[in-house]
């Protein structure tokens, strides 16, 4: 018996829920659904994403929380369609070179895309994308807590109540430094530079910034951000540096030693966007001769292996990569992924496609 277009409808949202991520055809009156992409996911994500892939692709799930080795890897693109890596995962031109033809699409879940060739990617005729700003907020507010984290000491009280080594309230204990009215200079006024003004300010602290291009008025108003067209010059007059701008092959050190010399010896950095923004080595050893007063990473240059000059420092705050980890933000990633697979399979361009110019 053929169904009614009602019926049809019905089936539709109840198989699927979305139909704008779905492609579906009618075969003699029966709702189908098209042959089912294969996908691989190289690490564990979030239930409701992996049971919604399930229900859509021909999908390899990570059985383990565990990276997958670079055999592991190899195996994979020679045979799917799709491959969902991480930002841990590297994506690099021997590993594209062992791919198979059917390989079309690297969806990658994170807004980050420096773990990935993409050039050659692109030149082998395979599709990229990312899941760009879900994460400003979480991000944003993971910034402000690791100011507030340095200048208030708050790993040093934590400690002493810890280890319940704590003797009581003294007038002198435990000093910090107030953060409103201090001078902030974010470097990269992107989606999450610019949620960190917004914190910035309902603090009370005055926010500067250096970009490649100046914003419009109105967004520098709706702050009341100050424009360094000279990032020398604005690192020398800041209290606090935020980085948050994105690993590029221009930005890469580009708080070398000189630079950080030219920060004031009570200034503190924090950095939730890229390692390799900063010259970590010579953080550490302008921090060591005590030349800045603090340090708040979420990021280091030699990824799970860090300096461990910085871990010894009671002036610094170390954090393993979870500027980005809210329950909300892992699942809004998620969705993401699935929404730029579905879009490739219905014949369009991933909407979160990383193009050449983006570079």
């Amino acid at each position: 018996m053929r169904c009614s277009f009602l019926q049809q409808v019905l089936v539709t949202f109840y198989n699927f829920g979305h139909s704008e991520i779905n492609r579906l055809y009618n075969d003699g009156g029966v709702i189908m659904q098209s042959d089912r992409l294969r996908v691989s996911v190289t690490r564990q994500l979030p239930k409701v994403i992996e049971k919604r892939m399930e229900e859509l692709f021909d999908v390899e799930l990570r059985i383990n929380d565990t990276p997958m080795t670079k055999n592991e890897l190899i195996e994979v693109v020679k045979r799917v369609d799709i491959l969902v890596p991480c930002i841990a995962d590297s994506i690099d031109a021997a590993l594209l070179g062992q791919a198979g033809p059917q390989l079309k699409l690297i969806a990658n879940f994170g807004a980050g895309f420096d773990n990935i060739d993409v050039r050659t990617a692109l030149q082998r005729g395979i599709l990229v994308s990312n899941t760009p700003g879900v994460v400003a907020d979480d991000t944003a507010d993971m910034t402000v807590a690791l100011m507030l984290a340095v200048t208030r000491r708050i790993p040093q009280g934590l400690s002493v109540m810890q280890s319940g080594e704590w003797t009581g309230w003294s007038p002198t204990a435990f000093l910090g430094g107030r953060i409103g009215g201090r001078r902030l200079g974010i470097l990269g006024m992107g989606r999450i530079g610019r949620a960190v003004a917004q914190r910035a300010k309902a603090f009370g602290m005055q926010i500067h910034y250096h970009n490649r291009k100046r914003l419009r008025s109105e967004i520098e108003q709706s702050v009341s951000a100050t424009y360094w067209e000279s990032l020398d010059q604005m690192v020398a007059n800041m209290d606090i540096v935020s980085i948050n701008c994105p690993h590029t092959p221009s930005t890469f050190h580009l708080m070398n030693a000189r630079r950080l010399q030219l920060m004031k010896s009570n200034a503190v950095l924090i950095n939730t966007s890229r390692s390799e923004v900063v010259d970590e080595n010579a953080l550490t050893r302008m921090l060591q001769k005590g030349k800045l007063a603090g340090a708040g990473l979420d990021v280091y240059e030699q990824g799970k292996e860090l300096n461990p000059k910085l871990r010894k420092m009671d002036n610094v705050v170390l954090l393993p990569h979870m500027g980005s980890a809210t329950h909300e933000g892992r699942i809004e990633m998620g969705e993401k992924v699935i929404i730029n697979i579905k879009t490739f399979a219905d014949g369009h361009r991933p909407p979160d496609q990383i193009v050449p110019a983006m570079l």
